[in-house]
């Protein structure tokens, strides 16, 4: 038999971590903006500026009249509310508001007039951008 020394690999196979980071990092590029989208609404065109979000509360008017915050669904009164509460606490961070095209014009001015009303800082309109 031989006596000769052996010494152990101490070496890490990272090919196979590789992989996995690979597929996650393919995973979150397809969701990131699918997480950002919100509620599916069929937005008018016109020709306007991108616009950051950021930590933003978006209203949106589905095409059935429903009103939502954020992806909650909620009355006119619980927005009335909910804005109050933000103005008493000092929080006047941008509202956006998007609202389906197919909506009666009648409700976007309601919910825009309770907004309004209540002297939010900035209100945005959300739309889609004119295919040229």
């Amino acid at each position: 038999m031989k006596s000769g020394r052996y010494t152990s690999l101490s070496e890490i196979n990272v090919t196979s971590l590789v992989d996995v980071t690979l597929v996650l990092l393919i995973v979150f590029m397809i969701a990131a903006p699918l997480l950002r989208s919100g509620m599916n609404v069929n937005l008018p065109q016109a020709a306007a500026k991108e616009i950051d979000p950021g930590e933003a509360v978006i209203i949106t008017v589905d095409k059935e009249g429903q009103v939502f915050w954020n992806k909650e669904n909620i009355s006119v009164q619980v927005l009335r509310e909910r804005l109050e509460k933000r103005q008493a606490s000092g929080r006047m961070k941008p509202v956006l508001l998007q609202g389906d095209k197919d909506v009666p014009y009648g409700k976007i001015i309601e919910v825009m007039d309770v907004i309004k009303q209540l002297a939010v800082g900035k209100l945005g309109l959300i739309l889609k951008p004119r295919q040229k």
